[in-house]
């Protein structure tokens, strides 16, 4: 039924079914494909640490890494095997490390930004990764041990002015 005449004129109908192609279904491509996504999608958000503060793993190999575009360096990373069989790369940091395939280590959370798809740190100074040697600030981030004083130091300590020291001069 036809109101006034148009360019295009509007049909009416009582049955819109009855307009077999203007009914478009998914097929089953786009439903699968749909599903996927969404799985995707989710598994992205989900951390390899499962809640956890640090996770144990073992090293699968050592690489070198470039970094991003204004940064020139060779990054140190490991690809690490956790213990919930997720693969991660994990970065490691100070100069130096004793890693090698089948290393035991403690990985933690702390995302790189210069290093695209690094989201976690070796934790230096447990299990098999040994700490930076000849560090003296910021010891704990790189497992390193406090250095003792030397043993004269030590035996001098305890002397007043007025002792004497054998096997020198007085003081």
């Amino acid at each position: 039924m036809v109101k006034y005449w148009s360019p295009k004129p509007t049909i009416r109908v009582q049955f819109p079914f009855l307009l077999l192609n203007k009914i478009s279904m998914a097929t089953l491509n786009q439903v699968l494909n749909f599903r996927l996504n969404n799985t995707k999608r989710f598994s992205k958000n989900i951390s390899a640490l499962c809640k956890n503060p640090q996770k144990k793993g073992i090293c699968l190999s050592v690489l070198i890494k470039n970094p991003k575009k204004p940064n020139s360096a060779h990054r140190k990373v490991a690809k690490v095997r956790l213990r919930n069989n997720i693969n991660v790369i994990s970065y490691i940091p100070g100069i130096g490390h004793n890693l090698q395939e089948h290393s035991i280590v403690l990985v933690q959370g702390g995302k790189r930004k210069d290093l695209p798809g690094v989201h976690y740190k070796v934790v230096r100074g447990v299990y098999d990764c040994n700490g930076v040697l000849n560090q003296k600030n910021s010891r704990s981030k790189y497992g390193a041990k406090r250095k003792k004083k030397s043993l004269i130091v030590q035996g001098l300590e305890h002397l007043t002015v007025n002792q004497v020291v054998i096997g020198s001069s007085p003081i």
